[in-house]
């Protein structure tokens, strides 16, 4: 009986305390939580990356596809024929990895 007493006099205490666990624990955890607000910040630089690199990889592929169709040029052709044919003219060393 006088864990009873002790609780019905602690009321106050002990609903602060419970709350203030809550609060701590929805604040760290959670859908909105501090840990996820990381990861989510984690995955924003992961995919922001990735954006660059793909958007680099495009202009990449628009250059080339824009030397092969606007105006014919040579040295691109050549270039290309000699790194996928392994061909060199006469006299010539050709170099391959």
């Amino acid at each position: 009986m006088s864990f009873l007493k002790i609780i019905n006099n602690k009321k106050i205490t002990l609903i602060s305390i419970f709350l203030f666990l809550y609060v701590l624990l929805n604040f760290l955890d959670g859908e909105r939580g501090l840990i996820s607000y990381f990861e989510k910040k984690n995955t924003i630089n992961n995919l922001l990356k990735e954006k660059k690199l793909l958007t680099n990889k495009l202009n990449l592929i628009e250059k080339k596809n824009s030397m092969l169709t606007d105006v014919i040029d040579l040295d691109y052709l050549e270039t290309i024929y000699r790194e996928k044919f392994l061909v060199g003219k006469k006299n010539e060393k050709v170099f391959f990895e």
